[in-house]
């Protein structure tokens, strides 16, 4: 609503109506002297214009094996590639199968494996495990598949998933961790270096045919914490036309089985994201799948600084926020990374860090958690000494204790002026809080599934795309919780 010559935001007007109160008049003429002026991220509104549901078995540029040639197998080809880390795949197409069935996943040279197959004499699909020369099997269930169909492995972590493709998309046959996990750990480097990919018939009693057969790093089964990649002062990092964010690769299974993914947006075309980076943490003695956090590419000190959340061994007894600083370029190709926790200004767990260098001093947006059984958080903010590096001296500016299921701390500049972004799963709502974390207001967009962060990003040509993603999932009856996101792309129009 607005009158000639005088656009009134809707939420200028709306506040106006609380401030005279129920039944009395509204005058919008006299709106300067009883409501305050309007600060200009309280004036975006955003709709829906993209979503859509990134899906990858083998992460496309990120392949290790490609065979695209029909091939017939007796035997189990290996091959002489392991994967960087246990977050990893094996899909093919089946030509053309007898009694021997077909077999993918990891074996090593002295012949333990962790497999999937389909035996079609039982019509059965199994994931087994053999080790000191026995056979485990770990899962199975019944099922028919007919050649030609696409057939997979996919480990994340420990959890080893079979899957399908008869023409309708990938299907979720069955899944498991923990018997896997009891038999072989492949988050242990030197486990996982002793294993190569391999596919083959199950039994050497016949041939199958096959097609098509990639192997390498697993994709992802959906996104979410999308977070731009900024400079220190918090300008989007572009190249090319493309502004790069990190994102959550959602895994086959639970917060374990996720790690972390680069990307690049198109903001001419915004439903163009591609994955151009793998991010994997060495800790522990492991390799995780670390994930929510985010890169900051400091080109003055030819420097990546990392910061990510422990969610790569969580097991509802604590999170922390981690970070390092590395030379290599981390925003293209696969890197295995290892993190020192970040001292942030909180005896509870924390979570989903974000960084920003304001006027000389690091600013920390995260997520302090008192408790992970029942989950219970909220966003902080954090900030460091004038010319401190991040790990120095932050100290807390505040926490909004009022909510207890609100995470995706963004730092977010318009119009010349900071914000911290936070996402309220309760109220359904983007809070705007202001630099000394007072609540300023919420944002004016639709607000999905899950708990959706509120990542906004400066279009050149003006205005505002809002990236993020809700809680659809892939395959929840056999996978559980855990692999959610389709992305949703929301742009600015001017306020009504």
């Amino acid at each position: 609503m607005s009158l000639p010559g005088h656009p009134i935001p809707r939420r200028t007007l709306l506040r106006g109506l609380v401030a005279v109160g129920a039944g009395a008049p509204l005058c919008v003429a006299c709106d300067p002297p009883t409501v305050p002026e309007e600060t200009d991220i309280m004036d975006l509104s955003f709709r829906t214009v993209e979503r859509f549901r990134p899906f990858e078995v083998v992460a496309p540029g990120f392949e290790q094996v490609e065979e695209p040639a029909p091939a017939a197998l007796a035997a189990v080809r290996r091959s002489d590639q392991s994967p960087p880390a246990p977050f990893a795949a094996v899909e093919l197409t089946v030509v053309s199968l007898d009694e021997s069935g077909i077999s993918a996943g990891l074996h090593t040279a002295r012949g333990d494996q962790v497999v999937a197959t389909y035996d079609p004499r039982a019509r059965r699909v199994t994931i087994e495990v053999r080790s000191a020369g026995r056979t485990n099997i770990v899962t199975r269930r019944k099922v028919r598949l007919e050649a030609p169909f696409r057939f997979a492995f996919v480990v994340c972590e420990n959890q080893v998933t079979a899957l399908a493709d008869t023409g309708d998309g990938w299907t979720a046959l069955c899944t498991a961790r923990e018997k896997v996990a009891r038999m072989v750990d492949l988050r242990a480097p030197a486990v996982l270096a002793e294993h190569t990919f391999g596919w083959g018939p199950c039994r050497p009693t016949g041939t199958v045919r096959v097609r098509d057969v990639r192997a390498g790093c697993f994709g992802m089964a959906g996104l979410r914490d999308l977070h731009l990649v900024q400079h220190p002062d918090g300008r989007p990092y572009i190249r090319d036309g493309l502004t790069y964010l990190t994102a959550t690769c959602a895994g086959l299974g639970f917060f374990q089985q996720a790690h972390w993914g680069v990307f690049t947006l198109d903001l001419a075309s915004p439903d163009r994201l591609e994955q151009v980076g793998q991010l994997f943490f060495a800790r522990d003695g492991l390799v995780l799948g670390d994930h929510a956090g985010q890169v900051i590419v400091d080109e003055e000190a030819g420097t990546y600084v990392v910061a990510t959340s422990s969610w790569g061994d969580f097991d509802f007894d604590g999170v922390h926020a981690r970070h390092t600083t590395a030379t290599d370029d981390v925003l293209h190709g696969v890197h295995v990374l290892s993190t020192e926790p970040l001292d942030l200004p909180t005896r509870a767990g924390s979570w989903d860090p974000g960084l920003t260098r304001i006027d000389g001093r690091w600013h920390v947006g995260f997520v302090e958690s008192p408790s992970q059984d029942p989950f219970d958080f909220h966003p902080a903010l954090a900030v460091g000494p004038e010319g401190a590096d991040l790990a120095t001296g932050l100290e807390l500016v505040g926490a909004d204790q009022t909510v207890s299921q609100c995470e995706g701390p963004i730092l977010a500049q318009v119009d010349g002026q900071w914000w911290l972004l936070a996402s309220d799963g309760l109220g359904k709502e983007y809070r705007v809080y202001d630099l000394s974390m007072s609540l300023r207001g919420t944002l004016d967009a639709p607000y999905g599934t899950n708990i959706p962060h509120p990542q906004l990003v400066p279009r050149p040509g003006g205005g505002w795309l809002l990236v993020t993603f809700d809680g659809t999932q892939f395959d929840e009856r056999v996978l559980g919780y855990g692999s959610h996101g389709d992305v949703l792309v929301m742009a600015s129009r001017a306020a009504t």
